[in-house]
């Protein structure tokens, strides 16, 4: 099957910086979107950003020109660079992926199991 690994997360204050990196491996043939959500207590989850193959991204309102997604493609590796932290970025992040693996050729999602952004003010 696919393992997906995040890791970056961590406590920092307001106006920090943090980097995520979610790894995928297993029976992966390809993979097309890899993505950032976030999911803060007592609210939904949400999309954070999304970056395609062919490396076009997008991203919530709410981080741009603050956050970079990029991937690594030789790596199967997905990466959110976070800057100027704000207490309301705090949320558990997670990576999704879109992949075609061997059990799944049309392509299927994949999920991680988070990592927790914490920002003090």
């Amino acid at each position: 099957q696919v393992q997906l690994v995040e890791s970056g997360g961590g406590l920092v204050q307001a106006g920090g910086s943090l980097r995520l990196s979610c790894a995928a491996s297993g029976s992966i043939f390809s993979i097309n979107a890899m993505d950032w959500y976030r999911q803060a207590p007592g609210k939904q989850r949400e999309l954070v950003a999304g970056i395609i193959s062919g490396g076009s991204t997008n991203y919530a309102d709410s981080v741009k020109g603050r956050f970079t997604i990029s991937r690594d493609n030789a790596k199967n590796t997905v990466y959110l660079q976070m800057n100027s932290l704000k207490p309301d970025d705090t949320a558990v992040y997670y990576c999704k992926i879109e992949a075609s693996t061997i059990y799944y050729p049309r392509g299927t999602n994949y999920w991680g199991k988070g990592t927790l952004v914490t920002v003090s003010s």
